[in-house]
């Protein structure tokens, strides 16, 4: 009983260097100067504290979280909601020279290094639930089936899901509970009158769906999902995602931070990737 270091940071501040840190990918010595503490103080702070926001899930209403999709689709289902799926990726660093499976962090959008995950938002963009992250190649159709939603869904209640050409083929699995965009029946020498009826087809069903882009854009404000630079050990598995701490609120703003030089910490030193759950709740 009471063996080990006493914490020299009040929960309050080592939940705020957690925060500031996967806002503003701000490294742990700034953080320690600006709390008047050592590095190490900062690490241990942030590693116990996002296992904490991972476990929150996201918040829909007061007292109400979601942990997972299963979660989200009977809570869809039951408020007879529509959800909207998207795939985003997180940009990490190249992966070891001769590794076996190096080329499958290679995005096939961006051509670029990267981890995917598939972001739930309800029809208002609030975010819903974040997946587990895939390797950058791995197709949206395909992380979907793996998370498990076409038996959620053919097996859950009746929930509408709005989704993009990526997931064409879901609506057919789960009994047209997937609405994709409207396949083309021409494929040359369409005539003038179904080119006007797709394009109205193909806006409608897109303006339905922005909402989701919307919600994807607010898990970018966090720096620590849109391009990750810890170690490229650390992408060996990939890593389960946290959802964000409070959506709708904003960190505070330190004096003199956009004047502050960002420091590239040794490669001993450089925390995992965070998950998108631990920056969602």
């Amino acid at each position: 009983m009471g063996a080990g270091a006493k914490h020299q940071l009040v929960f309050v501040d080592r939940l705020l260097a957690t925060l500031v840190h996967l806002r503003h990918a701000t490294t742990h010595d700034v953080l320690a100067c600006w709390f008047g503490v050592d590095r190490s103080t900062i690490t241990r702070a942030i590693g116990e504290v996002r296992p904490l926001l991972a476990e929150r899930g996201c918040t829909i209403s007061p007292g109400v979280r979601l942990r997972a999709l299963a979660e989200v689709v009977d809570d869809l289902g039951a408020r007879g909601k529509t959800g909207i799926i998207d795939g985003t990726e997180i940009r990490v660093r190249r992966p070891d020279a001769g590794r076996t499976d190096r080329d499958k962090f290679i995005s096939g959008k961006n051509k670029q290094n990267a981890v995917k995950t598939m972001v739930v938002t309800g029809g208002d963009g609030r975010v819903l639930f974040c997946s587990p992250t895939q390797h950058g190649s791995c197709a949206d159709i395909t992380h979907a089936r793996q998370l498990g939603l076409v038996k959620l869904l053919a097996d859950g209640p009746a929930v509408e899901i709005l989704a993009d050409a990526g997931y064409q083929g879901l609506g057919a699995q789960t009994g047209g509970r997937v609405i994709t965009p409207p396949r083309r029946t021409f494929k040359k020498n369409a005539p003038d009158w179904y080119e006007d009826m797709h394009e109205r087809q193909r806006k409608a069903h897109s303006s339905r769906r922005i909402r989701v882009e919307h919600g994807i854009a607010h898990l970018k404000n966090w720096r620590a999902l849109t391009r990750h630079l810890g170690r490229r050990e650390h992408i060996r598995t990939p890593s389960k995602p946290l959802p964000p701490c409070c959506p709708t609120s904003r960190p505070p703003t330190w004096p003199g931070t956009n004047n502050v030089k960002r420091q590239v910490p040794p490669r001993h030193m450089t925390p995992p990737p965070p998950t998108v759950h631990e920056l969602v709740s």
